[in-house]
């Protein structure tokens, strides 16, 4: 129906002009203008020159509606707390639309550019929001910087966890890939005899949300990111979720309704997942059994952990209860 539409258009054009009244000259004809059907995009930081408007509802046609744009929001952290199941929970909102891989733009791939990194981004309709989560976002140092040169307003989330539960976890997930490392115990120590932590394990050093946040703070103002508790993402997601909504500016559309808890795993699943009718909860890489470790270790790591601890609460104004 488009094409005919158009060509009509473009015929009437050309013969039309012709019908102007005899012995009177036809006035100049200037070129003919292709209607704009569709509102294009305005400009995002990192645009090229914006295709004109005969292209726009072109690609608009055959690509589905809808325009790919920068995230406006961002999960960047942390590895093993909760940020997968985040991701899917949001994904239940109809004006959520994020990518599903993580795109490790800020970290591996910034050199690729914002047009390459727009690309990997869903189609969005005016209203909705663009997301994407990568947690090793929020211990690489440069990446700060980098979301704040593409969009200064990006919101941002963190989902934080019991950093000793969340190094075993690491540790856990690592395990399963090569089972021939080390011991967690042995990894965990410079010096057994002395209790001296390793901090250059990144198991450990990503559990220093302190220090990592003092990085984000030089960019990016404390009310531009929210707090996620990995625990209580767990045992109260609908409550977790009413919070995320809140810091997007969402109708709080995902409730109680949408959960039940799956007690083999040991969190809460989806009633309805994105498009689908049936059940889902993530996959078997989620919930693994984390090896038994000495108490003596995980009471060292708590030791260690607790001024940092307590200096991220002061800097969120949030107690996770963690020790």
């Amino acid at each position: 129906m488009l094409f005919l539409w158009l060509y009509m258009f473009y015929s009437c054009a050309g013969s039309c002009a012709g019908m102007a009244t005899r012995g009177s000259p036809a006035p100049p004809r200037a070129a003919p203008q292709l209607p704009q059907l569709l509102p294009v995009a305005a400009g995002e930081p990192g645009d090229e020159a914006a295709p004109d408007a005969s292209s726009s509802i072109i690609s608009t046609f055959f690509n589905g509606s809808g325009t790919k744009r920068l995230p406006q929001a961002i999960i960047i952290g942390v590895k093993k707390g909760g940020t997968r199941a985040l991701l899917e929970f949001l994904r239940v909102h109809p004006d959520v639309r994020a990518v599903g891989a993580e795109p490790h733009f800020f970290d591996r791939n910034y050199e690729r550019g914002l047009a390459w990194y727009r690309e990997l981004m869903p189609r969005t309709l005016e209203g909705q929001i663009t997301m994407e989560k990568t947690p090793s976002y929020f211990v690489t140092k440069e990446a700060p910087a980098r979301i704040s040169s593409m969009a200064k307003g990006t919101k941002l989330i963190v989902v934080v966890r019991d950093p000793v539960t969340r190094a075993i976890s690491d540790y856990t997930q690592t395990l399963s890939k090569k089972p021939d490392i080390p011991t967690f115990e042995s990894l965990t120590f410079k010096n057994r005899t002395t209790g001296l932590i390793d901090t250059s394990w990144s198991a450990i050093q990503i559990g220093i949300y302190a220090k990592h946040l003092e990085n984000w703070l030089l960019y990016f103002p404390i009310g531009q990111i929210l707090f996620v508790s990995g625990e209580r993402l767990i045992s109260d997601p609908a409550g977790e979720l009413g919070r995320v909504q809140d810091f997007l500016g969402l109708k709080r559309i995902i409730t109680d309704k949408h959960f039940y808890f799956n007690k083999t795993k040991g969190f809460p699943c989806l009633k309805k997942a994105e498009g689908s009718s049936k059940p889902h909860c993530l996959g078997k890489t989620k919930g693994r059994t984390h090896p038994a470790i000495a108490q003596e270790v995980v009471q060292r790591l708590r030791d260690f952990y607790r001024p940092f601890n307590m200096k991220f609460y002061q800097m969120t104004g949030q107690d996770f209860g963690w020790d």
